[in-house]
């Protein structure tokens, strides 16, 4: 345990607890609603906002805080309201993003490819004291809302017109998923990039997926694994040479791997359970009704 007494690696375990909490906590309502690759699109926007925080000498997670919110809006607007030219319009959002971020960061005094590179691919040795604190805030914002609306959420992410007829304000909560996920990519790009935060989002709740049927379960199963595999990849990282974004998301990418291929025969047992007792009910109806004799019946 003698890395739990370095300050840098506090630091770092820390923000790794709250994006692997906070992570999958978002990405099961983007899932749900199909919006699986919504957390890369963002994150070519929060560049921009890096960029921008060099540039005007700002702490660069706040100004990619608001960037990526502003980005996230549109895109939800475009979604809702783009018809056929959407797709066109979001993508000249995100590499306008990528693009600009970039650009910014050259002009900038201060930044330059390698604070570039930290950036897009996670580098958890940079985390400051402030940079926590920003992390710890946003993290909170994004638990505040994914426990305390988990129902509301729920509701619009299963089906949004059922959502709406029961009164519910589907626009604003979807703004509000939006929002979250925005906030969420740039507490994540610390630690693992903006580049494979989407993974993050992602792959623990298809993981959780392979073995749970309900909703609640979900969340939590993925929670779980987001948790264990920042963990892991953290600490991998300590002892080992290893970029920190990869070796997460290429943790979460073997957990998904094991928990599929243990949940296969699970899976076949129970088509067949249901299958058998199918043929068992139709069977005994048939009977019921006088198709056939019931003594004759056959499974």
């Amino acid at each position: 345990m003698e890395f739990l007494q370095d300050p840098f690696m506090q630091r770092a375990l820390l923000a790794a607890v709250l994006v692997g909490v906070i992570a999958p906590a978002v990405g099961i309502h983007l899932v749900q609603r199909r919006q699986a690759l919504m957390g890369d699109g963002i994150g070519h926007v929060a560049l921009t906002g890096v960029g921008l925080g060099y540039l005007l000498s700002t702490n660069p997670v706040w100004m990619a805080t608001v960037v990526a919110v502003i980005g996230s809006v549109a895109m939800e607007l475009i979604r809702a309201y783009g018809r056929t030219r959407g797709d066109i319009a979001l993508a000249m959002l995100f590499y306008g993003g990528m693009a600009g971020g970039v650009m910014l960061m050259n002009l900038s005094d201060t930044g330059s490819n390698a604070n570039l590179t930290s950036y897009l691919f996670g580098s958890l040795s940079t985390v400051s004291d402030e940079d926590l604190t920003a992390i710890c805030l946003l993290a909170a914002f994004v638990l505040l809302v994914t426990v305390g609306l988990r129902r509301q959420l729920f509701a619009i992410s299963q089906d949004e017109e059922f959502a709406r007829v029961t009164g519910l304000p589907v626009r604003a909560l979807n703004l509000l998923v939006a929002v979250t996920a925005a906030v969420t990519v740039t507490v994540a790009m610390r630690v693992v990039g903006l580049l494979l935060v989407s993974a993050l989002m992602v792959v623990p709740v298809a993981a959780a997926q392979q073995i749970t049927r309900s909703f609640r379960l979900t969340f939590a199963v993925s929670v779980a694994i987001g948790i264990t595999v920042t963990l892991a990849g953290t600490v991998t990282t300590y002892y080992q040479d290893v970029p920190p974004g990869a070796t997460i998301v290429l943790l979460a990418i073997a957990v998904f791997v094991l928990l599929t291929a243990l949940a296969a025969p699970l899976t076949r047992r129970r088509a067949r359970t249901a299958g058998a007792a199918g043929d068992q009910a139709r069977c005994d109806a048939a009977a019921e009704i006088g198709h056939r004799p019931a003594d004759d019946v056959s499974v």
